[in-house]
């Protein structure tokens, strides 16, 4: 008995199956696979309403005075106003990452902690537009050695580059991992970039690097080296022969014209990559590593000398020597200009300016030298940023930047507004300034509803969610992760996530819903080690029921190193944009060693109860299951739901235990780790495993008499030789009738 597996654009999905009794105890007799594949999400989308919602407004603020940052403020010490309308403030948070420890270990144990809008996020942007070969080589060298002591660990650095015919291009989402923003850079290089083209991080959230999926722009670069060459060829050869106005000649109108044309396609390509990174909370602070643009163009001339001699030929009548646009600039490219500025002030960017150029030789080059430090001088000026015309030793330069935005008051306040995407004005200021100087946002976005972000939004959405590692949401979740021992150096490591089905479908409408996961591993350092993620089709005519009444199980599975980690799992509804995110620890320990070791344990679920699906073909490997028990399979809970005083079913895997007898305690904690008393636990049966295999034994559990709520089971196992493993697993006490521990438990579990 089975079901076909179907493939669809969208991938793959798969319906758990009724478990059978053969022997062969490989994946493909646990999981079978049908589900119909899901609609274009317009089909379904949610409709608008124009009622105005209750939603958390997060201002990260900077307080300066004499160029150092002010510590020991309290909420008490501001006053937040939208447009001339006072906000009390709801809530208060202080990072100063003085407090933090810097080292990577440290800043990662830390960081899911802080809030998102509180992190400094830098973001490495590459002209490849307006700078040629030669200078963003070294300006690729100078931003990879930012990387090593500049920026504190619990900054997250993002990579992108603007490329003439493509705009610009995110190679890498913000990232805690240095890593990885390093071979981002390197994807940088002209000549690799000639031979094989670009390649963006392969995940779908930009957050891993490398793998499967990457999008490539062939040639992007080669082209844009080879353009900024021609165009700074073409510059360098202009001749003015003698006699002649520089001002009147058609060549000079013709090249201000390509200029012109140049300016606007880079400032309406950033202004509407501004508008994306509006999307990602917090201040976004974009090193723009470039030689600049001809500003003047939108702003006309500034050289004294030029200013003059236009000056002269007004005087005597001369005016068809006089070019106004040269003069006072051109209008349209001046509004274009700076509707660049406003995008990036508006989504909290301040653009840190770095001239790339160096020294360049020649005296009919000074003017093209100071129109683009110009253009770049007015960026960082207009956003709050600082310019840096030499790039030599960056990391000192920008010490004083680092240093003044190194503590940051996070204020929270709820208005009233429509879920409209509309922009508010904001004001921040200080009872008693005495002489300091409040750094802000000037405004906030209302939500937009979900049907109207765009890819990019809703990526750069769940990415933040997923690096700042905060867990809740709309949707509940529990998590179960647990690590086995396999041939090579990695554990494999199955991930198992329990996804509410009310909460996922509540507000949905119409029988398709698009859901999608997203796990991911973070190591110690917060480097991410493995990932998955899966777009599942829901046809709810078919499958409604079941989702319903419980949910969705999914079973994947990473593959990961020893070591410690942080593993989180989000889950978005692909219609509504309900989110839910669940963190839980893990700990993967050596097994090549031969120490004995006790994984968590388990505990099997009810058949049929949730609807089963399984990673993509492409992942599954050739891993035998690992959940087995007299030699059978099961599911076992992500988040076991035990009832006082009555025997549940647990089983208990080890590695290198010792033979021979074992004595087991159960002693439960609450979610304080207080004791909260002993359960009882009875020994059924051991297996003695063969070659490195498992030990696997069955026991089942009884909890003494508790109250509903979370608690954690502490098992201890000791030979008769005294030595002793221990491990434990969260499960909750539920209260008679529940339907849904993840619901119940708000999303609570391993």
């Amino acid at each position: 008995m089975g079901l076909k597996i179907k493939r669809g654009q969208e991938g793959e999905t798969m319906v758990f199956f009724p478990i059978s009794r053969s022997r062969a105890v490989r994946f493909p007799a646990i999981l079978a696979l049908s589900l119909v594949l899901a609609a274009p999400a317009a089909a379904a989308e949610r409709r608008f309403s124009e009622s105005t919602d209750i939603v958390a407004v997060e201002v990260p603020v900077q307080v300066v005075r004499d160029g150092k940052p002010v510590r020991g403020l309290t909420a008490a010490d501001f006053e937040v106003y939208e447009g001339r309308s006072p906000q009390p403030v709801t809530g208060f948070e202080v990072v100063d990452l003085a407090a933090i420890p810097a080292n990577a270990r440290g800043a990662a144990a830390q960081a899911p902690r802080l809030p998102l809008s509180a992190r400094r996020k830098f973001l490495l942007m590459f002209d490849m537009g307006f700078s040629s070969p030669p200078s963003m080589t070294k300006a690729r060298q100078a931003a990879k050695e930012l990387l090593h002591g500049t920026f504190h660990p619990a900054d997250l650095v993002g990579v992108a580059a603007y490329f003439p015919s493509k705009g610009p291009q995110l190679l890498l989402g913000f990232t805690s991992d240095r890593k990885l923003v390093e071979d981002a850079i390197d994807r940088l290089d002209p000549v690799q970039v000639r031979a094989s083209g670009v390649q963006i991080a392969g995940d779908p959230l930009m957050l891993g690097g490398g793998g499967d999926g990457g999008h490539e722009f062939k040639g992007i670069l080669a082209e844009a080296a080879d353009q900024a060459a021609q165009n700074n060829g073409a510059s360098d050869a202009v001749q003015i022969p003698d006699g002649l106005n520089p001002i009147a000649t058609p060549m000079d109108r013709y090249a201000r014209t390509s200029s012109q044309r140049d300016m606007e396609q880079f400032t309406r390509a950033l202004a509407a990559f501004a508008d994306v990174l509006a999307a990602v909370r917090g201040r976004k602070y974009v090193l723009l590593l470039s030689e600049g643009f001809d500003s003047t163009v939108a702003t006309g001339v500034s050289d004294v000398d030029e200013v003059a001699d236009m000056d002269t030929h007004s005087i005597v009548g001369d005016v068809w020597n006089i070019d106004s646009d040269k003069r006072y600039g051109n209008t349209r490219a001046g509004s274009v200009l700076e509707k660049m500025l406003d995008s990036l002030r508006r989504a909290d960017c301040v653009v840190q300016a770095v001239d790339i150029g160096g020294v360049r030789a020649g005296d009919d080059l000074k003017a093209v030298k100071s129109r683009g430090r110009d253009s770049l001088f007015m960026m960082a000026n207009s956003t709050g940023g600082e310019f840096y015309p030499n790039f030599n030793n960056l990391g000192a330069a920008m010490e004083k930047v680092l240093d003044r935005t190194s503590v940051t008051y996070v204020l929270t306040f709820q208005p009233d507004v429509k879920p409209d995407g509309q922009y508010h004005k904001l004001r921040v200021e200080l009872k008693n300034p005495q002489g300091a100087r409040v750094v802000y946002r000037p405004g906030y976005y209302a939500p937009k509803p979900y049907a109207r972000q765009t890819a990019m939004e809703r990526m750069l959405g769940a990415s933040g969610q997923v690096a700042a590692g905060r867990e809740g949401g709309q949707v509940g979740i529990s998590l179960l992760a647990a690590p086995f021992q396999q041939a090579g150096g990695k554990a494999y490591v199955p991930v198992l996530v329990e996804i509410d089905g009310p909460s996922l479908t509540a507000a949905t409408a119409g029988n398709v819903l698009p859901a999608e996961v997203f796990v991911y591993s973070f190591d110690a350092q917060g480097k991410v080690q493995d990932y998955f993620s899966e777009k599942l089709g829901l046809d709810l005519s078919k499958v409604g029921p079941a989702v319903r009444q419980t949910g969705l199980k999914l079973f994947g599975h990473l593959d990961l190193p020893p070591g410690s980690y942080s593993v989180r799992a989000l889950v978005r509804n692909g219609l509504t944009g309900a989110a839910g995110l669940k963190v839980t620890s893990l700990e993967v320990p050596a097994f090549a060693q031969g120490g004995p070791v006790l994984l968590p344990p388990f505990f099997p679920e009810t058949p049929g109860r949730w609807l089963m699906v399984r990673e993509a073909k492409s992942r599954q490997g050739n891993a035998d299951y690992p959940f087995m028990a007299r030699n059978q399979p099961y599911i076992p809970a992500s988040l076991p739901a035990l009832e006082p005083g009555r025997d549940a079913a647990m089983a208990l895997v080890g590695y290198h235990l010792a033979a021979g007898p074992l004595a087991v305690q159960a002693v439960v904690l609450t979610a304080e780790g207080k004791e909260a008393g002993e359960g009882k636990i009875a020994m059924l049966n051991r297996e003695t495993p063969s070659g490195d295999g498992p030990d696997r034994l069955t026991a089942t559990f009884r909890p003494p008499q508790l109250q509903p709520g979370e608690y954690e089971l502490l098992v201890t196992l000791t030979d008769a030789k005294g030595t002793a493993q221990t491990s434990v697993t969260p499960f909750v006490i539920r209260p008679p009738g529940s339907p849904s521990v993840a619901a119940k438990a708000g999303g609570a579990g391993r």
